[in-house]
């Protein structure tokens, strides 16, 4: 029996193409997109045109693809941000504050930015600037960090393109694109991301994010301690922002990035 065909037309091609571009790890040329959806490649590339124009979509020139733009990743954040990720971090991040005694906090990128959408305040510790709905520069944050370290070289590019000014709040954190890239190296080779006051002089922060199952970074878990003299992370609460991370990814059906 044939499918029913789509009332809209246009909206359904284009909804097939943001759906296809979702689930893969790079982005794709208009030829790969219409011949996987079946359609036809002047359609095609009036859909890419008019989602580029609205922020969905990200037109790499020179590479000659496409792949998801801003808007995009700001509907999905903004999906967990009102009910998965609120609901499921709040209590993991109040068991996390409970054994490890230092604050924690859940973030989502948006853009270049970290939003915070839950915190969990330990007891003996001051107010944080990690509050929920505060936004952060992501290249100084290990939330923010340890989810660039998860995005795709071309998105890196188009969230930080030459030109950008790095702000910093403190005299630490990377000033160009040069130096970042080179940090969310070793922050992919580790699994985890730290911050020793980039945010706020003399508190440290450490996170891992938890991706989705085609590697894209869904949400990061963080806890923020007092820095340590020789500048490490205290490994009890690493391995338990870790673990957080994990029961997260599990229960949203994802997973966690691990480092045996």
């Amino acid at each position: 029996m044939p499918s029913t065909p789509p009332k809209v037309p246009a909206l359904d091609a284009g909804l097939r193409v943001l759906g296809l571009l979702a689930t893969q790890r790079g982005p794709l040329a208009a030829s790969t997109i219409a011949n996987r959806l079946d359609l036809p490649r002047s359609t095609v590339y009036q859909l890419l045109t008019s989602l580029t124009e609205h922020g969905f979509v990200l037109h790499l020139v020179e590479a000659r693809k496409y792949g998801l733009g801003i808007a995009a990743f700001e509907l999905g954040s903004g999906f967990t941000r009102q009910q998965p990720l609120t609901l499921l971090g709040a209590p993991l991040l109040a068991t996390l504050v409970d054994r490890t005694g230092e604050s924690a906090h859940l973030g989502v990128l948006h853009g270049a930015e970290v939003v915070y959408v839950v915190e969990e305040r330990a007891r003996h510790r001051g107010a944080l600037v990690t509050d929920v709905g505060v936004r952060l520069p992501a290249h100084l944050t290990a939330t923010g960090k340890s989810m660039l370290a998860a995005t795709p070289t071309a998105q890196l590019r188009a969230l930080y393109p030459p030109g950008t000014a790095f702000v910093r709040r403190t005299e630490t954190g990377p000033g160009d694109l040069r130096t970042l890239r080179h940090e969310l190296e070793g922050i992919r080779a580790a699994g985890y991301a730290t911050e020793d006051g980039a945010v706020t002089p003399g508190l440290s922060s450490v996170a891992v994010a938890v991706l989705d199952t085609t590697g894209w970074p869904v949400a990061s878990i963080g806890s923020t301690y007092a820095s340590t003299a020789d500048g490490t992370v205290p490994p009890t609460l690493l391995a338990e922002v870790r673990r957080t991370a994990d029961v997260l990814a599990r229960r949203l059906g994802t997973s966690a990035p691990r480092v045996d």
